[in-house]
């Protein structure tokens, strides 16, 4: 059984796994919802900070065969 094979097994495995779950009759506590939402905001600041940073790449890398204008 080669490697993908294997993974795509897990894959399925962990699908049916996940439907064939019953109610959990639990609640996510504010807490928790409080950390996911700074989370969020920590990558997206984050991200923004990494653009940011490497502009001048980005945009020598998007604009790099286009001739100038003058």
């Amino acid at each position: 059984m080669n490697r993908f094979s294997k993974n795509m097994m897990c894959i399925i495995l962990f699908g049916l796994m996940v439907m064939s779950a019953q109610n959990a009759h639990a609640y996510i506590d504010p807490g928790t919802g409080s950390y996911l939402l700074q989370i969020l905001i920590a990558s997206v600041v984050s991200g923004l900070f990494v653009i940011k940073m490497w502009w001048a790449k980005i945009k020598a890398f998007i604009f790099k065969n286009k001739p100038e204008k003058k």
